[in-house]
């Protein structure tokens, strides 16, 4: 379909962009920080075989997207690829799942990036107000450097990951050279007496931690190789925080007694504090670096997703109009503001509180929801829409993918089980019927749009498009 030129992405990302991109957007060293407790109270010393058996069908999906990246580029990644293989109610109902996927993402981040600044800054307890002003200061800063284009969005992610790779480089440096016996209270592990109910229930909340690599197929159309480069950026970010993962936590669990690790909403500042207190200041400089890069890069995803559905008139219209730098600002705007929003009702009205917890929780289910369909769309396009994987399996090497596929549906339905079990016991109490309320609006959603259906539409790139630089 022709476009006006004013009207389209710039094509600006190569790879190295795009990995970049894809690490950060994972935000490695605060999803330790910030979810670490968590996992340590329930898996223990075994926090490192759950994390390898949930990256299993992580990396798996990296693999999917690399897929349907060379055959249906575009920014609605998910959404749009389910669109050309499932359908458009199909889509439409995958396009609610990407919606509270991404949304509900942004405001848990939003708060911790105001608390760890005020600690670096050396305020520990700061009260309400303040920490809505930083958190205000972090929306603002995101919005900014998404508004201001691609270019500025990949140099500002490269320097903030910078500081996180470099961090990570010392802690192991410092972390290893003082390896020596394990702390009094340190985990350890045997293979003899895995506690298994723990590692699932820490595959679960470890689901939330190793995803965010995805962010590459979302930028497919502001890549200089639409077809090529968009998809390994994915696969280089998932393999790269799975490594920085079993890099980290045998330090944590082998310095910090798991009671400490148990009862602290900041692993590794209590890391650093214990094993070198000298590394304590640039800890928090790194905590805070991944913490806003994670703010940004969410937004990203989400603003490029929504772009792609107002394209379709999924959304209105005016949710994909571009400003001078080419960029969807009401798509980056609006969820800026609605989850500050959620930030402002959650700290100032106590009895809304406990409610905003049960649906930021529920963002885990959503996430893992969308690599579920996505290996859904994989397995029906190559069995259903592949000529080739019919007539001609073993010339095009797809057997391994479908296998894949196959290993995803399974895994991650399994992990989507799990959660409504163990949610009200580990997560929150309620968060299954909240996980359903949301869902059931998911449908109602679905058939909302299809009575406007006429209107929809399904936006490819045309061949001037796609053509690479």
């Amino acid at each position: 379909m022709p476009t006006d030129a004013h009207q389209t992405l710039h094509k600006t990302f190569q790879l190295v962009d795009l990995s970049s991109l894809s690490i950060s957007s994972v935000g490695p060293i605060f999803s330790v920080a910030a979810a670490g407790s968590a996992m340590v109270q329930a898996a223990g010393a075994e926090v490192p075989l759950a994390i390898v058996l949930i990256a299993i069908p992580f990396i798996l999906c990296s693999w999917i997207f690399l897929s349907l990246n060379q055959y249906f580029p575009n920014a609605g990644a998910s959404y749009h690829w389910s669109r050309r293989i499932m359908g458009i109610d199909y889509s439409n109902f995958q396009a609610w799942i990407v919606i509270m996927a991404y949304f509900w993402s942004i405001p848990p981040i939003l708060i911790p990036a105001a608390r760890f600044t005020l600690e670096a800054l050396g305020v520990p307890h700061p009260g309400a107000g303040l920490q809505i002003v930083v958190a205000t200061f972090w929306a603002l800063f995101a919005a900014g450097v998404l508004l201001f284009g691609a270019r500025i969005t990949a140099r500002v992610t490269q320097i903030f990951l910078l500081i996180e790779m470099v961090s990570v480089a010392f802690m192991a440096i410092v972390g290893y050279s003082h390896w020596g016996p394990p702390a009094v209270g340190a985990g350890s592990f045997s293979l003899s007496h895995i506690h298994w109910a723990g590692v699932i229930v820490c595959m679960v909340v470890g689901a939330t931690i190793v995803d965010g690599w995805e962010i590459d197929s979302y930028a497919s159309e502001e890549s200089r190789k639409p077809r090529i480069t968009p998809g390994w950026g994915g696969i280089i970010g998932a393999v790269s925080v799975v490594l920085y993962y079993l890099l980290i936590w045998p330090l944590l669990l082998h310095q910090v007694p798991l009671d400490q690790l148990q009862n602290t909403n900041d692993t590794l500042s209590l890391w650093a504090a214990t094993v070198s207190p000298q590394l304590l200041p640039w800890m928090r400089i790194a905590i805070i670096a991944s913490t806003a890069g994670g703010l940004w890069l969410t937004t990203f995803i989400l603003s490029r997703a929504l772009f792609a559905m107002s394209r379709d008139r999924v959304m209105p219209g005016w949710l994909g109009r571009l400003n001078g730098e080419h960029v969807p600002y009401w798509s980056v705007i609006l969820p800026i503001l609605l989850a500050m929003a959620v930030v402002l009702m959650q700290v100032f009205f106590h009895s809304m509180r406990d409610l905003f917890n049960l649906v930021l929780s529920a963002a885990g289910f959503f996430l893992v929801a969308e690599f579920l369909l996505d290996g859904v769309n994989m397995m029906r396009f190559l069995l259903l829409q592949h000529r080739s994987v019919r007539h001609h399996f073993s010339a095009h090497h797809h057997a391994g993918l479908l296998l894949g596929s196959l290993v995803v549906i399974i895994s991650l339905s399994a992990v989507e089980v799990l959660f409504l079990i163990y949610g009200p016991q580990y997560i929150a109490a309620g968060i299954d019927q909240t996980v359903g309320v949301f869902l059931l609006l998911g449908i109602f959603y679905v058939l909302w749009l299809r009575r406007r259906k006429a209107g929809q539409d399904i936006y490819v790139f045309d061949e001037l498009e796609l053509q690479e630089d």
